[in-house]
């Protein structure tokens, strides 16, 4: 999507720390951490969020994207002590950028609730 800022971020016309990359996922530093550790996991093709991976293959895009986050954690360091993965859908949840993207959060305690 043209207009879309992890668009042009996947597309690399917009700089980004990137963390790890595959063929349908990549994974960058949150611009505005809320802890120690906040990457943001996105798919490379353009899904506005989790509401809109329909079907069999929205269900192996999500299935992939959490795996991959995962991988993220674990290579970031976060295993032994624990993390956070979070996905917001809309407004009132607080998702600013119509991507589905997943936050991964750790480094330190995180409490609950969120927010």
């Amino acid at each position: 999507m043209a207009d879309c800022l992890f668009c042009k971020l996947v597309a690399g016309d917009i700089p980004a720390k990137i963390v790890k990359r595959s063929g349908e996922a990549l994974a960058f530093s949150d611009v505005d951490p809320k802890a120690p550790v906040h990457v943001l996991v996105i798919p490379t093709s353009h899904v506005a969020a989790v509401r809109d991976a329909k079907g069999a293959e929205g269900e192996r895009l999500l299935g992939r994207l959490l795996a991959f986050a995962a991988e993220v954690a674990r290579e970031q360091g976060l295993d032994s002590g624990g993390y956070r993965i979070v996905t917001n859908t809309g407004q009132n949840a607080g998702q600013s950028v119509d991507h589905l993207h997943l936050h991964v959060l750790g480094g330190r305690r995180l409490s609950w609730p969120p927010g």
